[in-house]
């Protein structure tokens, strides 16, 4: 997997419409979740997008927001997606992997949150993230939200 990591203002034409397409594939076509995928969030000066490209073509996707944009006292990780083509090879986890060492890089002493697919606990545990709620239902899909630790308290 080949990592590019930009602004909003700095994607292409090109790549804001794979971006988009890849998760419409997956979160409206795929699982047939109906929802608002544009919220603004995608456009803020602090959103960082994670394109990962396999053989040429756009593999995984990802965005990673400040502080305060998703969550009032952690940044986050958002819109995790990968093709379909890729799937069981590992392109998530490295996807993952690129996007905590992201946020990291903006901030290693403030903790990540996330709104998981409850199914992916154990996904996104492999990246150090807990569970810290009941299940809550988010467009239709059952949703757990997850945080990770900064860095410094984990490896103590």
């Amino acid at each position: 997997m080949h990592f590019i990591t930009k602004s909003f203002k700095e994607l292409t034409i090109d790549e804001l419409y794979e971006l988009l397409q890849l998760r419409i594939e997956v979160f409206v076509v795929e699982q047939t979740c109906y929802y608002q995928d544009l919220d603004d969030k995608d456009r803020h000066p602090g959103a960082q997008h994670l394109l990962g490209y396999h053989d040429g073509r756009l593999a995984g996707y990802l965005r990673t927001l400040p502080r305060g944009v998703s969550y009032p006292e952690y940044q986050s990780i958002g819109r995790v997606v990968t093709s379909d083509a890729v799937r069981g090879q590992g392109t998530g986890h490295q996807l993952l992997e690129e996007g905590v060492a992201l946020c990291l890089a903006q901030d290693a002493e403030l903790a990540i949150k996330i709104s998981a697919q409850e199914h992916l606990q154990g996904y996104y545990g492999r990246q150090g993230f807990v569970t810290v709620s009941d299940v809550y239902q988010e467009d239709g899909i059952d949703h757990v939200a997850m945080v990770r630790a900064p860095q410094q308290l984990i490896s103590q």
